[in-house]
């Protein structure tokens, strides 16, 4: 599965509200700014996560993004459905021989798994200093 721009950044917009949730608005401007993004385009991506009910606007001089809801209710599945639609491995996939259609159900279905098992609140909290142990065991 191939995320576009436009999924990678909604996530991206909306781990920077998370971050800044309860601190009031924060202009998308800052958001671009912060991340070397153009501000036009997350104007784009922001419209349908404001109609998805993900993000609300604030007009006004001090105006900007909030989320709608508190960062541990809304799951990177939320805006990833948002923007890039429905999460599909393959086309077709009911054509394949069953060995396929198994291998590719299963992939759909773990990845449905750990976007809907994390949260904005997760990605927000997420430190290079201290990241939460994955529980990866690698041998050699």
């Amino acid at each position: 599965m191939k995320f576009s721009t436009k999924g990678r950044y909604g996530l991206t917009i909306m781990v920077a509200l998370g971050k800044q949730c309860g601190q009031g608005p924060i202009a998308l401007r800052q958001i671009a700014a912060d991340h070397n993004l153009s501000e036009a385009y997350l104007e784009q991506i922001v419209s349908p996560l404001r109609n998805a009910g993900l993000v609300k606007s604030v007009r006004g001089a001090y105006g900007g993004y909030m989320l709608s809801k508190a960062p541990n209710e809304i799951t990177t599945g939320d805006v990833i459905r948002v923007l890039e639609g429905p999460i599909q491995i393959v086309e077709g996939i009911d054509e394949e021989a069953p060995p396929q259609r198994e291998l590719w159900l299963r992939i759909r279905d773990a990845v449905k798994n750990v976007l809907d098992t994390t949260t904005i609140e997760d990605l927000a909290e997420y430190s290079e200093e201290n990241p939460e142990d994955p529980g990866y065991m690698f041998y050699i």
